[in-house]
């Protein structure tokens, strides 16, 4: 069983920056041996992969917010990153960790222009 806390949401004005961190506990095998991702869901919105990033540190990311976010993994502190930038009023979700099947609870992600 894994467990994930997201921490770093808040509100950015257009063009601005915010981290994304999501900490991880439980059976560190499935943590290290699995992908570790973010997702996002917007109001009245399906809920979509925003970016992954495999064991071995291959990433994966939509099209909507490449160039603009780095997805980043810390293995030895078992957290997951997400760097975002250039940051754009469509960006504003609900943020959520998601590793073998387990999701954070979310962390709110409001940008205003």
């Amino acid at each position: 069983q894994v467990q994930l806390v997201e921490s770093g949401g808040g509100a950015a004005q257009t063009g601005g920056s915010l981290r994304l961190s999501c900490a991880a506990s439980g059976n560190d095998f499935i943590i290290r041996m699995n992908n570790m991702a973010w997702h996002r869901q917007a109001t009245g919105k399906q809920r979509e992969l925003v970016a992954s990033v495999s064991p071995g540190g291959t990433t994966n990311y939509a099209d909507s917010v490449k160039g603009r976010f780095t997805i980043s993994r810390e293995n030895a502190k078992k957290t997951v990153y997400l760097q975002m930038n250039s940051l754009k009023p469509e960006d504003t979700a609900v943020y959520y960790c998601a590793v073998a099947g387990a999701w954070g609870q979310g962390t709110q992600v409001t940008v205003s222009s």
